[in-house]
């Protein structure tokens, strides 16, 4: 009886050496295999943090030369739910926007601003909405206004001129001025090439003429 049961326990515990083991094997092999970086990429997503490589927007007065007003009145439906921009129009969840385009930034005396907004200083001009509006949060940290933003630098350069139209009517800002164009420094780099290739030609010229004693 006796023999019986301690070859039944040998069994047993050899049994789970033997599992011990494989597990230890199969966890190794697993954990080689293992990418560093869990998950997948998704096509179309950015990570958090990253721009996705995207290149810099169009300087706003660019944008301006070609901005749609009737497009801007349409983008301005999305803000009605806080604002309105009509003249003497009452304040809702934000301010009366009559007048915005270059003036102070938080202008409206009726309306509470947050301390943010308030101590920032500086007017509503083409630039600062143009940062304001693409993102609220980023321009002023600290404001009260939840919109995120507009991500599209043409959408907000129709918003703009929509808000330019009600009630301030300033002068758009004038194009960019161009760069210089790429041809003019090439070929100002090649001119020591050039000057050095008639330096030589004029040396070859020389060589080759007769002497003045030849006669």
């Amino acid at each position: 009886m006796d023999n019986r049961f301690n070859t039944i326990a040998g069994w047993v515990l050899g049994g789970g050496i033997v599992l011990l083991g494989a597990s230890l094997v199969t966890g190794e092999y697993f954990k080689s295999e293992r990418p560093e970086t869990m998950g997948y990429p998704i096509a179309g997503v950015v990570e958090e943090g990253g721009d996705g490589g995207a290149a810099a927007d169009p300087p706003i007065a660019a944008l301006l030369q070609t901005a749609d007003i009737g497009a801007g009145e349409a983008t301005f439906r999305k803000c009605t739910a806080c604002h309105n921009a009509t003249q003497g129009g009452p304040n809702g969840t934000g301010p009366n926007l009559w007048g915005t385009v270059g003036a102070n930034i938080a202008h409206v005396a009726s309306y509470s601003y947050s301390d943010a907004l308030r101590s920032h200083g500086g007017q509503w001009d083409w630039e600062s909405l143009n940062q304001w509006l693409k993102s609220p949060r980023t321009f002023v940290p600290g404001t009260k206004m939840t919109f995120a933003g507009l991500s599209d630098p043409q959408e907000r350069a129709n918003l703009i001129a929509y808000l330019n139209a009600q009630g301030s009517n300033l002068p758009m800002p004038p194009p960019p001025a161009a760069e210089a164009p790429a041809a003019a420094d090439a070929g100002n780099a090649a001119a020591p090439a050039e000057n050095a290739a008639e330096a030589a030609n004029a040396s070859t010229e020389a060589a080759e003429a007769p002497p003045a004693n030849a006669h």
